[in-house]
């Protein structure tokens, strides 16, 4: 095929970069916005007054054939994007597990992307493969796990639990599934894994699905009345699993649970996984860094003892997103998990410039200098520093749980484990009745409602979730801005919308009111 012929160039080479004096100008200004953007965070709406057919047309236009200048793209983040975006930085958002950013994320995130460096390999990374290696001993010493295990950064939470699943697998199993595959016409067993039926999180799910392996390989476990999984119907569900033919190979313990915060009986499953020959996980996204608190040691107590373990520093760290982390007791069987080669990636020849490749350690082969960022911020805060801001979410969860208890109006689930909290709005005058299912429809949909109108106000984002078969309000305390003053306004709030939706009562429902 013939080489086609290129336009004719108009404009001499040029990188379009801006000369230095524009970036500093443009750097002065983009630093001016974030720090005003600070100095209002507490004051703003934090989710957007408009709806998403809106918020999808101011954003509609056509690919930009030319270019415009630097300042006006500030200035359209200003106009455009930023009245739009919700606010996880604020000290009232309480949805999902979102951490709320730290300021040295943001000088960290911005160092990063002017050096570029892929921290996929260390020929192409040398100081963001070393800084992450660092970061990961030192996140393993925070928590109490060996410092010499391997580890990385991922982007979050699922992608982290896929990779500790996948790890579970190739070092589990008895035949060798990075040549084979699952399944050959020799081999047919089903593989299972094993958590907890309630507070078990999904992140596990999709972690099978990409496995492959089927949503239905996820033993649900029975959980007792504290929500934590009951061990002994553990053992007798791997004993009847394998009766049965199917070949147990991982479980999958919470470490913070998403409603409610447990922990399982850590000690109890590494016991079972040890005797049985299973690996042992740890899911710790949510709450595995509250093991640097001396006085929860207690609750940790056989974390040290999982083969793996995955925690989200963009969670309850407060970092930036996006950030996921898996530490591995071995570092050699993560390696072997995702090892691959190609001359390309390392070079045809050995030479001088070589180090840890993290492109062998994880499913990426490209990766960004999140590392950056958990080093600036661990640096700057300290484990002191960190412990105090944990212990400050702690006691909004437990003074929130003591105004609970204190209402009439309120019904209290569970106690606080860590900084996630459930509960209920339950009328007084309702408590008088009955149990039936009418009043319980109706109180789901009351709870529903509550959570639904207070996000709707942009003064708190709460989401609903469900405990023990109840739809109930749930609050993510996981930000390191909010204080004791947050939770008693946001529970006043609350309060006041129960009232007023109970007075206006559900459509077929107001039987329930008299």
């Amino acid at each position: 095929m013939s080489e086609q012929p290129l336009p004719p160039n108009t404009v001499p080479f040029d990188s379009l970069d801006l000369d230095a004096e524009q970036f500093r100008s443009m750097g002065y200004a983009v630093v001016d916005a974030i720090a005003a953007y600070y100095s209002t965070i507490r004051d703003r709406r934090i989710i957007s007054e408009s709806g998403s057919r809106h918020i999808a047309e101011v954003f509609e236009e056509k690919l930009p054939q030319s270019g415009q200048p630097a300042e006006s793209l500030l200035q359209e983040w200003q106009e455009r994007v930023l009245p739009h975006v919700t606010h996880l930085g604020s000290p009232r958002y309480f949805g999902f597990v979102n951490g709320s950013g730290t300021m040295m994320s943001v000088f960290a995130e911005a160092l990063a992307a002017s050096v570029n460096m892929n921290a996929g390999g260390w020929k192409a990374g040398p100081a963001a493969t070393e800084i992450e290696r660092r970061c990961i001993a030192w996140i393993a010493e925070l928590i109490g796990y060996p410092t010499d295990c391997g580890g990385l950064f991922l982007g979050g939470g699922t992608l982290a639990n896929f990779s500790a699943l996948l790890t579970a697998l190739r070092n589990t199993v008895p035949f060798d599934t990075t040549r084979e595959g699952l399944q050959t016409d020799r081999r047919r067993q089903k593989l299972v894994l094993y958590m907890s039926d309630h507070e078990g999180h999904i992140s596990i799910v999709k972690a099978a699905d990409m496995l492959n392996l089927g949503r239905e390989a996820i033993r649900r476990v029975p959980s007792g009345d504290d929500l934590r999984m009951d061990t002994r119907a553990l053992e007798a569900m791997i004993h009847d699993d394998r009766q049965q033919g199917y070949l147990p190979f991982c479980v999958v313990a919470q470490v913070g649970s998403i409603n409610v915060g447990v922990v399982d009986p850590l000690e109890d499953i590494a016991r079972i996984c040890r005797q049985e020959g299973l690996w042992f996980h740890a899911d710790g996204a949510c709450g595995a860094v509250g093991a640097m608190l001396p006085e929860l040691a207690p609750l940790y107590r056989g974390l040290e003892k999982a083969d793996s373990v995955t925690l989200d520093p963009h969670k309850w760290l407060y970092i930036s997103y996006e950030c996921g982390c898996l530490l591995v007791r071995e570092p050699e069987r993560l390696r072997r998990s995702f090892s691959i080669s190609a001359p390309y990636l390392q070079g045809s020849l050995p030479t001088d410039y070589k180090g840890l490749d993290y492109f062998e350690y994880g499913p990426q082969m490209s990766r960004g200098f999140d590392a950056l960022k958990v080093w600036m911020t661990l640096k700057h805060w300290g484990r002191e520093g960190y412990q105090q801001l944990l212990r400050q979410n702690i006691q909004c969860a437990r003074h929130l749980h003591q105004l609970v208890e204190a209402s009439p109006d309120f019904e209290p689930l569970h106690r606080p484990a860590l900084f996630i909290y459930s509960f209920r709005y339950f009328p007084a005058e309702l408590r008088r009745q009955a149990p039936q299912q009418p009043l319980e429809e109706y109180l789901d949909q009351l709870n529903q409602r509550m959570a639904d109108a207070i996000t709707a106000t942009g003064f708190a984002f709460i989401l609903s979730s469900k405990v023990k078969g109840h739809i109930v309000i749930r609050l993510s305390i996981c930000s390191h801005r909010t204080t004791l003053e947050d939770i008693e306004q946001v529970f006043a709030r609350l309060h006041h919308l129960g009232r007023e939706l109970h007075a206006e009562g559900e459509p077929g429902s107001r039987h329930l009111q008299s």
